[in-house]
């Protein structure tokens, strides 16, 4: 019993951390979204993770990848990333 359960237990949390991940992805990228339209930025614009984050920014604190991973915000018109995107951690 104990060699169903636990590779079922390690997948579900890798799955529960990727969708946490993704979900911020999804938040970075319309933080850099409203960055862009109230700063009249264009495309290949890349804001920096200071322009996004901070208690009177659009995100109130730095997001962390759940996975250890690290986050890259990209130019405007480009999804942020994560390093773990071979594990799923990617916008779809």
């Amino acid at each position: 019993l104990l060699a169903i359960a636990v590779p079922n237990f390690i997948k579900a949390r890798e799955s529960s951390r990727a969708k946490s991940c993704i979900a911020n992805l999804k938040q970075i990228d319309s933080a850099k979204e409203q960055w862009a339209m109230d700063n009249k930025k264009v495309a290949g614009d890349t804001p920096a993770f200071s322009d996004l984050v901070g208690t009177d920014k659009y995100i109130k604190s730095t997001p962390a990848c759940p996975s250890n991973g690290s986050y890259t915000i990209a130019g405007l018109g480009t999804a942020p990333s994560c390093s773990k995107s071979a594990d799923g951690h990617v916008l779809p």
